[in-house]
């Protein structure tokens, strides 16, 4: 039988030798389940809790193994006839596959769904269509997890070795390295799947999770790791030389800087006054992404076409999150003068816009039983997002410094957050693609701005060009 993705199957009195494992004769005649990866034909015992490495008798193991192939070879099979068919058929991608003149090849590369992983293959593709964050990884040099006996084997990792045998830079610098060559049609990031449940226990098992909780807990981690290096590898030496980032444009998240706090790091000034005596306290908080409420007014809105009252904008929403609100009851600021918790007012200023802008857009929120979906539509920009207006002295801003361009969006399909499904819109060279797990299609414009945006990906715009603000 399969289960997200994997076949399983039980052996009763398997003998089933295992390695690094010394087995009692009772041990040895007990059932184990066993699970078998669809891309490697590695096999894992889940009561021993360590990898398979002879047979049984009956030769069980190699009998599944063929059973896949077979049924993988005849997927694959099936999946490019349909990819040739839909690209040799259709008329838009016939169009947009002619770019300056020339008809191109679509070399897109999908990411194999491992059983409900659309969250973290959508964020995957969004990030690996950010030039320069991306660039950085992909000019890493390789790290070997292994050496001696084991070198040039592949790695793989369980619940029994240690964390310093798994590095989630090096399997986040494979998986994009394998994306846009062209050579297959989908990558199975199941190296990458395992170092996340590794380090990221929130993440384990096969339950459908939050794109942008894993966004975050992903750049967090991979900016740990860059801090410390690797094997003895410093990063900081390889972010001087290739990133080209000065050291003006980093913001320090929880230590020195990296890629991630170069790209995607920004200042909030949070400014909150007393209502009593007046007394102003002022806080600056980096962040890598802002998280912005959709106004309450706007929520009942469902479609794109509104028939009663104004439709939702991101404007909307960031005016929204830096405009002036006065505290609740159980948010009593504590005032230093009066000495107890007063009430009190908010704002934020943005003290530096980061190089890529992320934007998330909180369509979630509890009720008194559950976690309900906002399926307002929010009207964004593709290009020329203007946040001069959000920052705190917007007059020490260059002309092109505040405008950005949409490189990604990723949009959340279903109605609850612990089900439906993510895909990804991202441009890359020119042309929109619609990022669906295993599948990648080319798409247009008019499309990608009527999608109920979840994560707003908006690149710092580095020459002038005409363009309508927001």
């Amino acid at each position: 039988r399969y289960v997200n993705g994997h076949a399983k199957k039980h052996y009763e009195d398997a003998q089933i030798p295992m390695t690094n494992h010394k087995k009692t004769e009772k041990q040895e005649k007990v059932q184990h389940t066993v699970c078998m990866d669809c891309s490697s034909y590695s096999t894992y015992c889940y009561r021993c809790d360590d990898f398979v490495v002879n047979d049984t008798k009956l030769g069980l193991v190699q009998k599944v193994r063929e059973h896949l192939q077979n049924l993988e070879n005849s997927a694959f099979t099936s999946d490019r006839h349909r990819k040739r068919k839909l690209l040799e058929n259709s008329s838009l991608n016939s169009k947009l596959l002619k770019v300056n003149g020339s008809t191109t090849a679509l070399c897109a590369t999908g990411l194999r769904n491992l059983g409900n992983t659309c969250f973290m293959n959508a964020i995957l593709q969004s990030l690996s269509n950010i030039q320069q964050f991306c660039c950085y990884f992909k000019e890493l040099p390789a790290v070997e997890l292994r050496n001696g006996k084991t070198a040039g084997r592949r790695t793989y990792h369980t619940r029994s070795q240690g964390d310093n045998n798994v590095s989630l830079v090096e399997e986040f610098r494979k998986t994009l390295c394998a994306l846009w060559q062209g050579s297959q049609t989908a990558f199975s990031p199941e190296s990458l799947f395992y170092v996340v449940w590794k380090i990221m226990p929130n993440f384990r098992g096969y339950q459908q999770q939050d794109a942008h909780e894993f966004m975050r807990y992903l750049l967090d981690h991979l900016h740990l790791e860059l801090q410390g290096g690797f094997n003895g590898v410093s990063r900081s030496v390889i972010l001087q030389e290739n990133s080209g980032l000065s050291a003006s444009n980093k913001c320090c998240i929880n230590g020195a800087s990296t890629v991630v706090t170069a790209i995607f790091g920004g200042i909030l000034q949070n400014e909150v006054n007393c209502l009593i005596c007046g007394t102003e306290s002022r806080k600056f908080d980096p962040f890598l992404d802002l998280s912005l409420d959709i106004p309450s007014q706007f929520r009942n809105k469902r479609t794109k076409n509104q028939e009663n009252g104004p439709m939702c904008t991101l404007r909307d929403c960031l005016r929204s999150f830096t405009d002036l609100e006065e505290l609740d009851e159980t948010e009593l600021y504590m005032c230093h003068k009066c000495k107890k918790k007063q009430k009190s007012t908010k704002k934020f200023w943005i003290q530096k816009l980061p190089k890529v802008l992320c934007l998330h857009l909180k369509r979630f929120h509890w009720t008194a039983y559950l976690r309900n979906k906002v399926d307002t539509y929010v009207e964004f920009p593709l290009r020329g997002l203007d946040m001069k207006c959000y920052l705190l002295e917007p007059e020490n801003s260059g002309p092109e410094s505040c405008l950005y361009d949409l490189a990604a969006v990723v949009v959340h399909h279903g109605s609850g957050v612990g089900s439906g499904h993510y895909t990804a819109y991202a441009t890359h060279e020119g042309r929109w693609f619609h990022f669906n797990d295993s599948t990648v299609t080319l798409t247009d414009e008019e499309t990608v701005v009527k999608a109920k945006a979840y994560i707003l990906f908006y690149v710092e715009r580095q020459a002038k060009s005409g363009s309508d603000k927001l």
